[in-house]
């Protein structure tokens, strides 16, 4: 993860152009707590400001104090090969019994199976700590959980917050989560599922460790550490509320391709802060879902009010992501000072037919793309042979498993499940070497993306892209070099405002 690169004739490592590239987008100012003042944004000269006092409440407003439980007088072995969990475990249900506190891991090697912060307890890593998850998945107990839109029962992760308040993770060090067992697995039950017309069912039949799951919780903080190599979703933040994720460094694009290997999920979850992370992934790197399909729609849980700022993206599917699980909707978020390093696309908004929930009031502003497919996406029938489940006829008549049959339920009336995308803003971009600007689109007639507001784009791209079906598309300030010489192809759009400077 550490590296080095030459900027302007001097050697930095990543994390101190990191540092220049976010005191830069300040004017200099470190302080990143969320009762700080949010700058005044910039979307452009005809737009109405939008209302973002939602901002002054997210994240943690509590964190945990007290006694200090250090790990190693519980029994703990520093060999990497001995199981740890019962001394780990045993020293955070102590902490947690006496009304809290730290309990501090020392540096070294530790094998462990699934651990469980409690209420209360800062779970705290040595900068030279590294947690190795085993790879036997006997050692992660399975429990109800919702993956990928879907409540199903599913293994809980190598470090799990359940139905806690007040609880923490922090330090420097490392959780290697060794997930390339599962990484294996997955990709072959996908060949023969694939071959049978199953490709709809395989991420929830290849059940894979997820690396940290935090779920029915509230004022939770998680800081400073790195998570690497996870089975699955590397931090999903689930049914939650007032969470606080700084300075993780996700890195899962160690020892091969990790499908599904998201970087932070939020997940029908509330009032969250991510500042100052660093995420390298195979898929979403910070993605915003709320659920899937007829389950979704039954659970029928917003995310909402959520702040991405100072944060960085390098390989994976979106620096910000929104859905494809939309049916709770997703609302109210803003993300600013952020840059993209080769990552697919710098926005995206995502969903399906049968997702059903609406995407709005999405603010993204003061972006550096370097090297992504596109700076902007948005597609309400999204990778159709994912995003629709069909039984083959072999399967027709036979028992099928319970998490099959709510892939299968159908979104009644059909109407229900149509997503829509409206009021999006998006400002002050700097792209270079993008494959596409912009990849925008509705669905018919009466499903168009509406009132997207695009201001003060520079970008270099290989081709202009394409928007259809739309509605109140707004772009003002727009220069673009196109390699190929192309404009946007228009489709099907409607009262639309476009300055665009092509060269």
């Amino acid at each position: 993860m550490m590296m080095n690169i030459l900027l302007k004739g001097t050697l930095y490592s990543v994390f101190a152009v990191s540092t220049l590239f976010f005191n830069s987008c300040n004017g200099g100012n470190k302080n990143n707590t969320t009762s700080e003042l949010y700058p005044d944004f910039d979307w452009g000269k005809e737009v109405v400001s939008p209302n973002l006092d939602w901002t002054k409440n997210v994240g943690a407003k509590t964190i945990p104090s007290g006694q200090i439980f250090n790990v190693a007088d519980y029994g703990l072995i520093n060999d990497s090969t001995t199981l740890n969990t019962d001394a780990i475990q045993h020293a955070i249900d102590v902490c947690h019994a006496q009304g809290g506190g730290t309990v501090k891991m020392p540096a070294g090697h530790f094998l462990t199976g699934a651990l469980f912060i409690k209420s209360n307890v800062n779970f705290e890593l040595d900068k030279n700590t590294v947690i190795i998850a085993s790879t036997d998945i006997e050692l992660y107990p399975e429990m109800q959980s919702r993956i990928a839109g879907i409540e199903m029962t599913w293994p809980c992760a190598v470090i799990n917050i359940l139905d806690a308040s007040n609880a923490m993770i922090s330090g420097k060090g490392t959780i290697d989560c060794k997930g390339e067992v599962f990484w294996n697995k997955y990709w072959e039950l996908r060949k023969d599922y694939t071959a049978r017309g199953l490709r709809w069912i395989v991420d929830y039949d290849c059940k894979r460790v997820r690396g940290l799951l935090v779920s029915n919780s509230k004022n939770i903080t998680l800081k400073d550490f790195t998570i690497m190599r996870t089975g699955f979703w590397a931090c999903q933040i689930l049914y939650s509320d007032q969470c606080t994720l700084d300075a993780l460094i996700v890195n899962n694009n160690i020892g091969g391709h990790g499908p599904s290997t998201d970087g932070i999920d939020i997940d029908s979850s509330s009032n969250i802060l991510i500042e100052n992370c660093d995420v390298d992934c195979n898929d979403d790197n910070y993605c915003l879902k709320a659920g899937r399909d007829a389950d979704g729609l039954r659970v029928n849980r917003p995310t909402e009010n959520i702040v991405i700022r100072n944060c960085i993206a390098r390989k994976g599917a979106g620096l910000i992501t929104c859905g494809s699980e939309t049916s709770g909707s997703i609302r109210n978020v803003l993300g600013y000072n952020l840059h993209a390093y080769g990552t697919y696309t710098a926005l995206r908004l995502k969903s399906a037919m049968n997702r059903g929930g609406t995407v709005e009031n999405i603010y993204m502003t003061n972006v550096k793309a370097d090297s992504v497919k596109n700076i902007l996406a948005a597609d309400l029938n999204w990778h159709p042979s994912y995003s629709y489940s069909k039984l083959p006829a072999e399967y027709q008549d036979t028992d099928i498993p319970e998490h099959w049959t709510t892939m299968l339920t159908p979104v009644l009336p059909e109407e229900k499940g149509y997503p829509r995308f409206r009021n999006v803003y998006f400002s002050n971009v700097d792209a270079k070497d993008a494959e596409q600007f912009i990849s925008a689109s509705g669905h018919s007639n009466d499903l168009r993306l509406k009132d997207f507001y695009i201001h003060n784009i520079k970008a270099s791209t290989e081709k202009a892209g394409i928007m259809s079906y739309t509605e109140g598309f707004n772009m003002g300030n727009i220069d673009l070099i196109v390699k190929d010489g192309s404009q946007i192809e228009m489709k099907e759009n409607y009262n639309h405002k476009l300055e665009i400077k092509y060269q």
